[in-house]
């Protein structure tokens, strides 16, 4: 497997999203908040999981269990999806503690765990990194 255009545009996004995320959960925290670093940040990350998920769509599953061309690591996309949209609910209703909590949790989940997933020895990815790595 080689990396195509549709993998190259969701590793770059993905891999932006982990970056800048921490940025925008970080401005508004402590005594000195940035509320503009926060928005700007905020919402690349946002543009930055949609372009991830969306791209996800035309990528197939790795191994085990699959539906058509999706694998198991597809049903994170409707509900990182799902997240996100919650996260503009609780906004809209001014819940600032449930924004932050959805926006915190889906950036664990969907960058830090599925992150993870992606490194793992079997998918191309992590085979990738081990192997250039000369642990596999």
């Amino acid at each position: 497997m080689q990396i195509t255009p549709v993998i190259a545009i969701h590793l770059a996004a993905a891999l932006a999203a982990v970056a800048i995320g921490p940025i925008a959960l970080w401005a508004r925290q402590g005594a000195t908040q940035r509320p503009r670093l926060h928005r700007a940040a905020g919402y690349a990350w946002v543009t930055l999981m949609v372009a991830t998920a969306v791209s996800a769509l035309f990528i197939t599953g790795g191994p085990g269990p699959r539906w058509g061309s999706f694998g198991l690591i597809h049903l994170l996309i409707p509900v990182t999806l799902g997240m996100l949209a919650m996260a503009f609910v609780f906004l809209a209703r001014h819940n600032i503690v449930g924004h932050r909590k959805m926006m915190q949790r889906t950036y664990i989940g969907a960058c830090v765990v599925a992150g993870g997933f992606t490194l793992l020895p079997d998918r191309f990815l992590g085979h990738t990194v081990w192997s250039a790595l000369g642990l596999i």
